[in-house]
This record gives structure tokens, C-alpha cells and sequence, in this order.
């Protein structure tokens, strides 16, 4: 199991990093739209296209990442509370039964829709500069592969806990503020408990 879960994981990571940089180009774009329009009065034709566009590629191929970093919603404060075999129980039963028809039906239907806009050459019919939205549309089948490959790893990462009563290591990453901060929290728990243990070991207080 354990080098799938690799495998899925450093796929995902790489495919969102790698996604990452619609945010620059997001960002840059939507800068000279607010320049030429507002210093030189000539708003561009293609911006709106261009954000929606970005944002929407974004938004679809970083699933998988966040997946694989444990970061989509969930109810935290009840899940965090329960004994790790029971979450890898309730993860794998909201694996099974929610995301991976969710992701079947993405793949199935998002490959019909995007072989039909790559068959007329799809243009967006609510721009002035008419943008060929084909090639976006083909993201969609993809993200779906994508988030596939790394819910099955979810599900084996699952399956191994429920054996061991231990959740497989994920790879080291940007964390949120809110899994830094726990993380912290456990990490300055075992120095103490650590400290204690030697200072027992030494017959005194610890140096």
C-alpha cells in the first residue's frame, strides 16, 4: 500500500504546485485589466475570460492536492475527538459512498461535455473576444482522474490505520495555521513528557 500512497501523494502535490502559478498569472492579469482600464481608458476584451479561466483551473486540478494534505471541510471539532480508528472507519465509509461517485460521475460526464466542446470548438458565448474554452473544459475529466488516483490512496491510507491504529505519514508541506498550531502543541507535550522521563532517570529535576 505504502508506495501507492507515495505515489498519489507526490502526484498530487506536484499537479497542484504546478497549478499554483494561475494564481501569478491571476494576479498579473487582473493588475493591467485595473491599469489600462482605469489610467489609460481601454479596458481589454479577454480579461474576464482570463480570470474565470485561471480561477476555475485552480479551483478543479488543486483538488487532489488538497486531499492529499487532509485539508477539505470537515467537522474538525467532532472528528478530531474520536479515537483514530474510528475516524479512518467514518473516512473510509464517506470515501466509499460520497467522493468516489462523485469522482466517477466527474470523470463520465466531464469527458462527454469536454469531448463535445473540443467537436464544435466551444467559444465563450458571454465574451467580447470570443475565448475557446475547449481546452479549459478538458480539465474537468482530469481533475476527476486526478482526485480518483488520490481518494484511492485516501482509502488505502484508511484501511492500513483501521490495521495498525496508526494514520500512514503524509509528505512534509505547507500546513494551515490551525495544523501548525496542533502540531506545535503535540511537539512541545512530548518534549515535556520527555523531560519528565529524564529527569526521573537523573533522580531530580531536569537540566
Amino acid at each position: 500500500m505504502n508506495p501507492f500512497i507515495h505515489f498519489a501523494d507526490t502526484l498530487s502535490t506536484w499537479i497542484g504546485k504546478a497549478f499554483s502559478w494561475c494564481i501569478m498569472v491571476l494576479t498579473f492579469a487582473t493588475c493591467y485589466e485595473v491599469f489600462v482600464r482605469y489610467v489609460l481608458n481601454s479596458p481589454t476584451a479577454w480579461a474576464f475570460d482570463m480570470s474565470v479561466q485561471m480561477y476555475g483551473a485552480l479551483f478543479m486540478m488543486a483538488g487532489a492536492y488538497t486531499l492529499s494534505r487532509n485539508a477539505h471541510v470537515r467537522g474538525d471539532v467532532i472528528h478530531r475527538l474520536l479515537p483514530i480508528k474510528a475516524q479512518a472507519a467514518i473516512d473510509l465509509l464517506l470515501y466509499v459512498i460520497f467522493l468516489m461517485p462523485g469522482v466517477f460521475a466527474l470523470v463520465w460526464y466531464g469527458y462527454d461535455f469536454a469531448a463535445d466542446s473540443w467537436r464544435y470548438k466551444e467559444a465563450s458565448w458571454s465574451s467580447p473576444a470570443r475565448v475557446q474554452i475547449y481546452f479549459f473544459k478538458t480539465l474537468i475529466p482530469l481533475a476527476g482522474f486526478f482526485i480518483f488516483i488520490q481518494g484511492t490512496a485516501e482509502i488505502l491510507r484508511c484501511i492500513q490505520c483501521l490495521r495498525t491504529g496508526v494514520w500512514p505519514p503524509r509528505l512534509d508541506d505547507v500546513e494551515e495555521t490551525e495544523t501548525m498550531a496542533l502540531h506545535t502543541k503535540e511537539d512541545e507535550e512530548d518534549d515535556r513528557d520527555l523531560l519528565h522521563i529524564l529527569g526521573q532517570d537523573d533522580g531530580g529535576a531536569p537540566k
